[in-house]
């Protein structure tokens, strides 16, 4: 009696569902697999569509920061236009010299004595002139009277010509000699800085072959340095450069850029500029570092 209630009660009571799993209940792997999921519809869900995604583009910045040094836009190997012993030397390695400012004298005795002997040879050739030019006078007027012949008349005038080109050659001589006597002073052909001095008192110099002096020039200057290539699109010629040297604190010398390198270094990533500095002031030396900014706007 009792087995059949127990069976009728078990037949009477509604089926049992199998119960939802929690995830706490999942494998693990599962359970990753669930939040990737629902991650990627999350992000689905915010994304924008293609037409509205912002690209930011890098920025190159207003002014260009790198070191440079000054260079000179000419040197010039100084030699003497003649051949003599130096005298006296007046400039050393190191000095600032003005065109024209002596370097070096030679002795000059010898020249002077050369210059006298020309101007002898000009007076002389000058009074053979002289002569020759009365004497042709006097000939073409007795010619007028048929008191000479035709040929000696020729004659005259032929010496007087001859006497005249006397006289020119007497005077180029006489120039020579002065040209000489001046050359014996090696001037500076420019303004600049005198960068090695090769020659002393009692050295004898071949012309055009001793070089005595280095010598830069020095206004203007040229400031060189290198530029990351990605800025090359952004620097002109024309731009303005500033440059700060440590031996003049709170100074600045401006400058303009002159040269653009053509060509970009595969090691270092850069470009060459060189910028011109008028250096009126003559403060800047060539081999000068500077710290150089590049103003790109």
């Amino acid at each position: 009696m009792v087995l059949t209630a127990a069976i009728a009660a078990m037949a009477c009571s509604p089926k049992e569902q199998p119960s939802a799993v929690s995830s706490a209940e999942l494998p693990n792997d599962v359970a990753n697999l669930e939040a990737v999921a629902t991650a990627a519809r999350e992000t689905a869900a915010t994304a924008t569509t293609p037409g509205s995604v912002e690209l930011n583009d890098a920025k190159l910045e207003d002014k260009v920061a790198v070191t440079g040094e000054f260079e000179s836009p000419e040197v010039s190997n100084v030699a003497v236009a003649i051949t003599g012993r130096v005298a006296k030397v007046t400039a050393d390695k190191g000095d600032r010299v003005r065109a024209g400012q002596p370097l070096l004298m030679l002795e000059t005795q010898y020249l002077e004595l050369d210059v006298r002997k020309a101007k002898a040879e000009v007076a002389r050739a000058k009074a053979v002139l002289d002569d020759a030019k009365r004497e042709l006078d006097r000939k073409e007027m007795l010619r007028a009277k048929e008191s000479v012949p035709q040929a000696t008349l020729d004659k005259t005038r032929a010496a007087y010509e001859q006497a005249l080109a006397n006289l020119d050659v007497a005077n180029a001589a006489l120039g020579t000699a002065s040209q000489r006597l001046t050359d014996s002073v090696l001037r500076a052909p420019f303004d600049g800085v005198v960068m090695e001095r090769k020659t002393a008192a009692g050295e004898r110099l071949s012309e055009r072959q001793d070089v005595a002096f280095v010598l830069a020039r020095t206004t203007p200057l040229l400031l060189r340095f290198d530029v990351p290539e990605r800025y090359l699109s952004a620097v002109k010629e024309g731009q303005t450069v500033r440059a700060l040297a440590d031996p003049f604190p709170g100074e600045s010398f401006d400058g303009k850029v002159s040269v653009i390198g053509q060509t970009i270094d595969s090691e270092t990533r850069t470009f060459f500029v060189e910028a011109r500095f008028p250096n009126q002031s003559g403060k800047l030396r060539p081999g000068l570092f500077a710290r150089v900014e590049l103003e790109l706007k």
